[in-house]
């Protein structure tokens, strides 16, 4: 879904694809990316990312390091991983949450500021990958709780200080507020 981020004046696709198969994800990127011009792309394993609003946190949050210049990395689209996966070194970043030669379903940033551009790259990503964009991949389900609370380290002791009964809800807003205190830790 291209959604517009007013605070930077800037547009950001956040969407995904089911059932993906490719061999060496990084021969993968270097192709989307050489064929998408003035926009940054950056892709994750889905299984590891909770709900939409959990990579539109990390775009807003990598726009505001680079427009208060405390960005870590070179791009908006690593500096999103970062904040994605709530870490600060980017080898661990992409251990977390990157798309991996055995990840089966994508999720997808791409951030510029021009929507046709964007229309654009998410064509050639389609086109690479060999279907249309699947946004319920970002939702969460019983089992993508169960392997991102490993993933992102969330205690049962944690997950009931938020909990209302809503386990999906608990998950994203302590991935959230991970990001959060990334953004703090500059």
């Amino acid at each position: 879904m291209l959604q517009f981020i007013n605070e930077q004046g800037r547009y950001a696709e956040i969407t995904g694809y089911r059932g993906i198969s490719f061999g060496k994800a990084e021969a993968f990127l270097k192709a989307s990316r050489k064929r998408a011009e003035n926009v940054d792309i950056q892709f994750f394993d889905a299984d590891l990312i909770a709900t939409q609003q959990h990579l539109y946190f990390a775009v807003l949050n990598a726009l505001q390091a680079f427009k208060d210049k405390t960005n870590l990395s070179k791009s908006p689209a690593m500096e999103t991983m970062l904040y994605a996966s709530a870490q600060r070194q980017i080898q661990k970043a992409i251990e977390r949450t990157g798309i991996k030669p055995k990840s089966t379903n994508m999720a997808l940033v791409i951030i510029g500021d021009d929507p046709k551009q964007i229309e654009n790259a998410l064509e050639a990503v389609s086109e690479s990958v060999g279907c249309k964009p699947d946004e319920t991949v970002l939702e969460l389900t019983k089992p993508k709780c169960t392997k991102i609370m490993k993933a992102f380290e969330i205690s049962m002791e944690e997950m009931k200080t938020v909990d209302d009964g809503d386990e999906k809800k608990a998950i994203t807003d302590l991935i959230i507020e991970r990001m959060a205190l990334l953004a703090t830790q500059q």
